[in-house]
This record gives C-alpha cells, structure tokens and sequence, in this order.
C-alpha cells in the first residue's frame, strides 16, 4: 500500500488550517497554499495559534509544537505543490472556486500518480473530476470542524474514482492521521450532512416562526436529547454562509423542500452575521 508522505493543502481557512496541522503533527511535509500574502498570514498565524493551544491543554510538548512546525511551509502559488503525492483542497464551499483549483491542479501537477481530494461538505466530487485528465485520481475527502478533535472522515469515491486510490486514502486517513472512515456515495451532502442539514435547517425555520427562543432550542436538544451542542450554536460553529452553501447544494440536487435554507439564514449570512468567525450569527460572540 503506498503511504503518502508529501502533502499539499490548498486554503488555509478554518479547515486548511486545521487540515494542516493535523497532517503535520502526524510527521507529514506540508505545503500549504493560500491565495494572497494577507491571508497566507493570516493561516500560518491560526495554525501557530492552534499548536499552542495545544501545548496549553498538554496535548502537545513544546518539541512535538517545534517539529509540527518545521514541517510546515506556505505558498502563494498553486505550482508549487508539483512535487505532492497527496493534495487536498479545502477552499471556500463555493464550486466555481473549487472547479478553478481542480483545473489548475491538473495543469501544474506533472505526475498522474498523484491524488487530488476535495474537502468538500457537499458538492459532488464527480463535478470536480470531470474538469481534470485524471479522474481516476480524484476522490473526497471531506474532514469535520475542528479537524484536530474531531475524529471523523468521509471518504467519497466517485464512479471514476480508481479503487486503488480509494484504499490509498482511507489507509491514510485511518493509519497515519488516527481517523474514522466512512465510506460516503457521492451525492450532495454524503452522509452525515444529509442526516445533520434537515435538522438544521428545521431548528430555524422553528426559531423563524416563533415556536420558540434560540436558548430554548438549544436546550432541548442538548439537555432533553442529549448533544453535546444545540443545533444553532452548531450552525454558529459551522458558519452560516458554509450552512447555506451546503443546503443550496443539497436542494439543487434533490429538490426536496426540507433541504432549502430558510429566509432567516439567508437574511443573517447576507447581513454578514455568519456565526463565530464574523462574531455574531445566532448568538454574540463579540468581546
């Protein structure tokens, strides 16, 4: 089975990032790559941020902290993950901006071993395969927030996908970054967003229509069904505009009424409010 041991990671958001780390902190050489100097800045800054964090709670010496860093660089320059044997994309859910990576990977990537994976929530990988000449290469992988703690991957496999890839990947993801794989169908949503988003997006059209508070949704779910956290926060977590991307892809794809995204989500992500990043969405989150 072949291991991979060069990774490139395009976006350093919140998911690049956390992506990023993990695949350092498991003895990788990473290259990431962010488009323009500020946000490159800006990724290297919340991955340095992350490792000490790390070192605070005693997840992590401070050598563990030195060497994940020495093992990580930063880009501008999508040709410069030429030499990667792995590269996951982890820009914004958007497929306009997923589909131009995909192209450009293609093009500045000479070998045809290499895989190309899509962290993507929601958009069918098909449609990101189809615009390379390696399809074959190109299959999901889609991580949940924050990558670092959470322990789950979906792997998704398109019909192109080479099964070799496949059992490449999913060793990868299960052997050397310690996850737990869930093989998905390639369909908008997967697996788990296709259980999680109706329950979202039903939490709030309930608080859209007044049945009841944002605190008193939240603790229903988490005292009277015991989550860990109430379906708004988690959209809070999630961010919005992410939400309603998903929910817009789903939609599109099934036409089914439970998956589109209510009025008041669009009216809060079009006001900016798109949860803890913005520092308000449902909640405050302001200092």
């Amino acid at each position: 089975m072949r291991e991979f041991s060069r990774i490139g990671v395009v976006g350093c958001g919140l998911m690049g990032s956390g992506i990023a780390e993990v695949c350092a902190r498991s003895g990788l050489d990473v290259v990431v790559v962010e488009n323009g100097a500020q946000s490159l800045e800006l990724g290297r800054a919340r991955i340095a941020a992350a490792l000490d964090r790390a070192v605070r709670r005693g997840r992590l010496t401070d050598a563990d902290r030195e060497d994940a860093i020495s093992r990580l660089s930063f880009a501008a320059d999508l040709a410069d993950l030429a030499d990667r044997e792995l590269v996951i994309e982890a820009v914004a859910e958007d497929r306009d901006a997923k589909t131009a990576v995909f192209k450009r990977l293609d093009e500045v990537i000479p070998s045809a071993d290499v895989v190309i994976a899509s962290n993507t929530s929601s958009i069918p990988i098909i449609d990101l395969a189809v615009v390379t000449s390696r399809p074959a290469q190109v299959v999901g992988v889609h991580f949940f927030n924050p990558v670092p703690v959470q322990r789950l991957v979906e792997v998704v496999p398109t019909q192109l996908t080479s099964s070799l890839v496949v059992e490449q990947v999913t060793s990868f993801a299960e052997s050397r970054l310690s996850k737990t794989v869930v093989r998905a169908p390639d369909r908008a949503g997967f697996v788990v967003n296709a259980l999680l988003v109706p329950y979202l997006v039903s939490a709030v059209r309930m608080l859209e229509s007044g049945v009841a508070s944002a605190e008193d949704i939240d603790n229903g779910m988490v005292l009277g069904c015991a989550h860990p956290m109430g379906p708004l926060r988690l959209l809070d977590l999630i961010g919005l505009d992410t939400a309603q991307s998903i929910a817009e892809s789903m939609y599109e794809e099934f036409k089914e009424p439970l998956y589109a995204p209510p009025p008041l989500l669009r009216r809060l992500v079009a006001a900016g409010a798109v949860g803890r990043k913005s520092g308000r969405g449902f909640y405050s989150y302001e200092k």
